[in-house]
């Protein structure tokens, strides 16, 4: 879920006198098939923030924004970046950053599936160093606004403990970065949806 480089992008702002990062990050899984799903991590950075990334110097690829094999990165008019990374294939196959809250698929009935995340470890590192005052008014005025975003799509969402829109084609739940930051998040185990695939 991408959240040791949120929590690197955070030192880097705790370091630079906290500019506005603007950061916002959706994760969707999309169920193709009975078998076969599309998970699509899309990431946005302010013009600031990326500005000072670009110029780090980080010798390993991996430590870029946007630097692994199979994200694609777009820099936009205004200065900030957007990164997208997709993962198709069975679910076995899909490629997540990090296992803190890798989705399981389940087969409710023939050609229904029940697709959960679970929620136990999503702060990852966000919330680990933020004892110290400094580096908790950065990390606030970071993530303050900004919100990372859970969808699960597919042909028809029948059930859901997350919003399900209007057309019934998608359940998914806005959740502030600075509850999770600082554990005030109210979330049950797995946020799941189960979706017709036929």
């Amino acid at each position: 879920m991408k959240f040791s480089l949120i929590g690197r992008l955070a030192g880097v702002v705790a370091l630079t006198m906290g500019l506005a990062a603007c950061v916002d990050m959706t994760e969707e899984v999309q169920i193709t098939s009975e078998t076969t799903a599309k998970a699509t991590m899309t990431m946005v950075m302010g013009a600031d923030i990326y500005a000072m990334m670009k110029s780090a110097d980080t010798s390993k690829k991996e430590d870029k924004f946007c630097g692994k094999e199979g994200e694609t990165l777009t820099e936009n008019a205004d200065g900030s970046a957007t990164c997208v990374a997709i993962s198709e294939g069975t679910f076995a196959d899909l490629k997540f950053d990090e296992g803190d809250s890798k989705p399981t698929f389940t087969v409710v009935s023939p050609g229904v599936i029940r697709a959960s995340f679970p929620t136990k470890d999503m702060a990852g590192d966000l919330g680990k160093d933020n004892s110290d005052p400094q580096t908790a008014a950065m990390m606030k005025q970071m993530f303050e606004g900004h919100f990372i975003t859970i969808r699960i799509s597919g042909k028809a969402v029948t059930e859901s403990n997350m919003t399900i829109n209007g057309d019934k084609t998608a359940a998914e739940i806005k959740i502030p970065f600075l509850d999770l930051i600082n554990g005030t998040a109210k979330l049950p185990e797995e946020l799941y949806a189960v979706v017709q695939t036929n």
